[in-house]
């Protein structure tokens, strides 16, 4: 092994410089974040949230929709490599040439019973789903968007194999619509309807394999202009357009069900677009680190500017390196020697300091390297080791005896990577091109989200060029009488429901479980046919449903009309409503199981009401004898205790307690 003295005098701390550019940049965390924090850095948003539509068909074929499959459940494979196509203008997309690099190989797994010829583009597609059509219009009516006058199909190129097609076929339904947040309408672009892409099951160096289960599954796309200039009014947008698809009861729900991809730019960053987020818990937390990241990156190409003369010059130097001459003792480099992978060591002129420069929490401008390297290259993690690690893989004389390999300066940092022959050259290209990409500050791409709230680099954003008109595809015009009629079924607005539950006094803690489940007209049948109290239904759906649905697992699947019937048949046996608590975590867990043996199993006996109040003067008497208390409260409380367990079902509680204080 070579020697080579490390110098200690000013010596660089990673950990130090993570902490420092940490604070130049002014980072808070998202729970001590500031309106002001985010007027400081400019934050911006949008949103394009999917949402799979409740039809029996697939979107241009009849395959049934809404089926799914275990990973090993399937009849046949077909293998798919993705080339490019040019666009209409002569172009090629960069995202189609960012995977066109990684030479993957796409496994598909079909099952027979929700895939045929049309998924794997063998025969053309059908006429679009009408029923899916349908849903989507009305959708679109209740965004008060303006509806097209013709439908007419498009191509959306997908290269990253989502598709066996390599194309996603959708077309714009309504333009320029709106939605009411609480302090602000957000201003919608438009809502469009597509087919769904394939599960991915795994992705392992050039191979990826996808389920076709989902694939064609009509789904609707709505984007807004980026009109949230904080997290809560981007998750607040997020909620409202996820409950007016709701309401209309012709989404289907559960996970993956449905998505948004979240537009997030700061002032003097660009739009980045973090890809498929499940949850709307999520939105504030991963919005706010990518608006921060943004931050970062362009504090990193000031200082990288400052550094250099002419960037359009900056240049990597790279050397094969031989392990015997380095002390490598990283388990993943000793694995790849195995596989007879070659190390190669990479000079980052300028790059002190830079590599180990805050970026997201926990994570430093060392991993968007590291990142396009599994992504491009098909390097997998862990793929590199650099000069200003936080937490060393290898010694720190390595990096020195490399400094004196290149002729490096003291500006310089220092990038070690293992990879195959023919995967070598695509690696330096993606080191040096997001490197040189630095010098520019932000990179327009799609970013993959983790529950930690920090976000991966995915791919290359998309631009224009992917798109060009479906050939397949006659345009379907959009008859007058037919949208005027499709108008005259809506459900009522989603802020008209808000304000409802306010008027009924039900409390608004409920208020999400009751819009996320579309329970809504459930609450209003109930109080219309039923005349029960608004605010106690309110209160125990959006309460007592949600607890059971937590702590309770029903043995078949739980339909929420079951509530009304449950209130009928109280009312209709001269019940007291009050039971329905009781009897509620039963109803769930045996949903096929009748009432009155429901009743049998919590005990209940029917008690005329006469009987019960009977009691209260025999009650008043031994109170005063064991003289706990002469307080009238109290006694009144401990009387009703007595009762409770024969009261229940049979007296309100409204009504057990005047009777105690008239006798």
């Amino acid at each position: 092994m070579k020697k080579n003295n490390c110098p200690k005098a000013n010596e660089f701390n990673p950990q130090k410089n993570y902490e420092q550019t940490r604070q130049e940049i002014g980072y808070v965390k998202r729970k001590e974040a500031t309106k002001a924090d985010y007027e400081r850095i400019g934050f911006m948003s949008g949103l394009e949230v999917h949402q799979q539509l409740k039809t029996k068909e697939k979107l241009f074929c009849h395959c049934p929709a809404g089926i799914y499959h275990d990973h090993d459940d399937y009849d046949a494979e077909v293998i798919r490599h993705m080339r490019p196509t040019l666009s209409e203008l002569g172009e090629y997309d960069g995202t189609a040439l960012m995977e066109y690099k990684t030479r993957k190989e796409i496994v598909y797994r079909l099952n027979n019973k929700t895939a045929c010829t049309y998924e794997v583009d063998d025969t053309p597609p059908f006429k679009i789903d009408k029923e899916a059509l349908e849903y989507a219009l009305e959708i679109s009516l209740l965004c008060k968007l303006n509806i097209v006058g013709e439908v007419h199909i498009t191509r959306k190129q997908y290269l990253d194999g989502s598709i066996p097609t390599g194309f996603q076929r959708t077309a714009i339904l309504g333009v320029e619509g709106e939605i009411p947040l609480k302090n602000k309408k957000v201003r919608l672009i438009q809502l469009s309807i597509e087919e769904d892409s394939c599960r991915e099951i795994s992705d392992i160096r050039h191979t990826r394999i996808y389920k076709t289960d989902r694939l064609g599954m009509p789904l609707i796309e709505t984007v807004t202009y980026p009109d949230m200039f904080t997290p809560d009014e981007l998750k607040e947008a997020a909620e409202y357009i996820r409950f007016l698809n709701r309401s209309t009861g012709k989404v289907r729900v559960g996970s993956g069900a449905g998505r948004e991809d979240v537009n997030v730019s700061c002032k003097g960053g660009t739009r980045v677009e973090i890809k498929g987020v499940s949850y709307n818990r999520m939105i504030p937390e991963l919005s706010h680190n990518e608006a921060f990241r943004q931050w970062a990156l362009l504090n990193i190409r000031n200082k990288l500017n400052d550094r250099t003369k002419d960037n359009s010059k900056w240049k990597i130097q790279h050397q094969e390196i031989d392990y015997r001459d380095y002390e490598l003792k990283y388990e993943p480099i000793t694995d790849g020697l195995i596989d007879k992978y070659r190390i190669i060591a990479v000079n980052l002129p300028g790059f002190k300091s830079i590599l180990s420069h805050f970026t997201q929490p926990g994570k430093i401008f060392a991993d968007e390297i590291c990142d396009r390297l599994k992504v491009i290259a098909c390097l997998e993690k862990p793929n590199m080791v650099h000069s200003e690690e936080l937490e060393p893989k290898v010694i720190e004389e390595n990096f020195c005896n490399l400094k004196e390999l290149f002729d490096a300066s003291d500006d310089d940092a220092q990038i070690i990577f293992w990879a195959p022959d023919e995967d070598i050259p695509t690696a330096l290209e993606t080191i040096e091109e997001r490197c040189q990409m630095a010098f520019e500050g932000v990179p327009q791409e799609t970013r993959k989200s983790f529950l930690d709230g920090t976000t991966i680099f995915e791919r290359v954003l998309p631009g224009a060029d992917r798109m060009y008109p479906d050939t397949d595809s006659a345009p379907i015009p959009l008859e007058n009488s037919y949208i005027d009629n499709l108008s005259k079924n809506l459900p009522t607005d989603v802020i008209d429901r808000y304000n409802q539950l306010k008027e009924w006094k039900i409390p608004e803690d409920t208020f999400r479980f009751i819009f996320r489940n579309n329970l809504f007209p459930l609450i209003e049948k109930i109080i219309q046919d039923l005349k029960l109290n608004p605010t106690f239904i309110g209160t125990f759906i959006g309460h007592k449903l949600k607890f059971v649905e937590g702590h309770y697992t029903s043995a078949e699947k739980f339909e929420y009309t079951k509530i009304y019937d449950l209130f009928k048949f109280l009312i209709d046996n001269n019940l007291d409503v009050q039971l329905s608590k009781k009897m509620l975590p039963v109803v769930y867990e045996h949903p096929k199981m009748d009432f009155d043996s429901i009743l049998t199993s919590i005990n209940f006996k029917k008690v005329p009401k006469e009987e019960i109040l009977s009691k209260i003067p025999f009650l008043k008497q031994k109170f005063s004898e064991i003289k706990i208390s002469k307080n009238d409260s109290v006694a009144k409380e401990w009387i009703m205790g007595e009762l409770q367990k024969t009261a229940i079902g049979n007296i309100a509680p409204d009504v057990l307690a005047k009777a105690i204080e008239q006798n």
